[in-house]
């Protein structure tokens, strides 16, 4: 069955999604995206994705595409018609189509949505994550506004294919030795004490959905954690790291760079946040 693609009102074969030369996502990175997950025919923490969206939307003065409850009920309809029980979907919206020019469009101009959906398989990961991933670190050369999701990504682009040319999962943003966050994942480290560390929220990092949950999943495996900025020092010498986004799920860190991360194997903390953060995903608790 071909794949299906919702585009600016209608429902296209992937093949033949297309939208204007003149969108201006296209010309001026001027949109934003989301990516949601659906486990068992259910969405996965659509409320934060949503809300998130929204947030970005407001962010930019970027009118919502479409009302909340027709953009759910699209969503609906997309998975439908592409017959998946487990899906990841993506959805990017727009400020349009209009003449190119740095000024906003006339209001009223329509907003663009787009919006693709693809099987995903929540142990898809699992084998990648009994062995750990190895970051590198990169230089964190982004805008100012990275809690925006914005489709601008270009240096997470660069920093992703730093990682891979190196061997690498992901690549760790540093900012004066301070590791912000992943190209595309948010980074935890895990002290002798056993106390979790990840940046906090704000201005320098995209504050992940998964890593919500991931905070309420250790809160209710009564496991320490601190919002605070680690250094690159610091991670090197941690017991143990992990990565958290919604594809990944819960990943251990075994290696940033050079250094082994304590010894070199996935470690118990973040063996049992992964799995607590999968039985929640069930339905089911830790």
């Amino acid at each position: 069955m071909a794949q299906i693609a919702y585009v600016n009102g209608r429902y296209v074969p992937l093949r033949d999604a297309n939208v204007h030369i003149e969108d201006r996502g296209y010309q001026f990175a001027d949109g934003i995206y989301e990516v949601c997950l659906v486990i068992d025919g259910a969405f996965w923490d659509l409320e934060g994705h949503l809300a998130r969206m929204e947030r970005s939307l407001g962010e930019l003065d970027m009118p919502a595409p479409m009302s909340r409850a027709a953009l759910l009920q699209t969503m609906k309809e997309l998975i439908r018609r592409n017959r998946l029980r487990d899906a990841l979907v993506y959805i990017q919206a727009t400020r349009g189509v209009a003449a190119r020019n740095h000024v906003f469009p006339p209001e009223g101009t329509p907003g663009g949505l787009v919006m693709t959906a693809k099987r995903f398989d929540l142990d898809g990961s699992d084998a990648i994550a009994e062995t750990g991933v190895r970051v590198i670190s990169h230089p964190d050369i982004r805008w100012g506004r990275v809690d925006i999701k914005s489709v601008s990504l270009l240096p997470n682009v660069l920093a992703k294919q730093a990682a891979k040319e190196a061997g690498a999962a992901e690549a760790w943003l540093t900012c004066d030795d301070v590791v912000t966050e992943g190209s595309s994942s948010n980074a935890w480290i895990v002290d002798s004490d056993g106390t979790l560390i990840t940046h906090p929220k704000g201005n320098h990092i995209l504050g992940g959905i998964t890593r919500e949950t991931a905070l309420a999943c250790a809160a209710e495996l009564q496991m320490r954690v601190e919002e605070r900025p680690f250094t690159l020092v610091e991670a090197r010498a941690a017991a143990e790291a992990f990565i958290t986004s919604a594809t990944n799920l819960v990943t251990p860190v075994i290696a940033v760079d050079d250094a082994a991360i304590g010894d070199g194997k996935p470690g118990p903390v973040s063996r049992r946040l992964r799995e607590a953060y999968k039985l929640r995903a069930r339905g089911l608790r830790a």
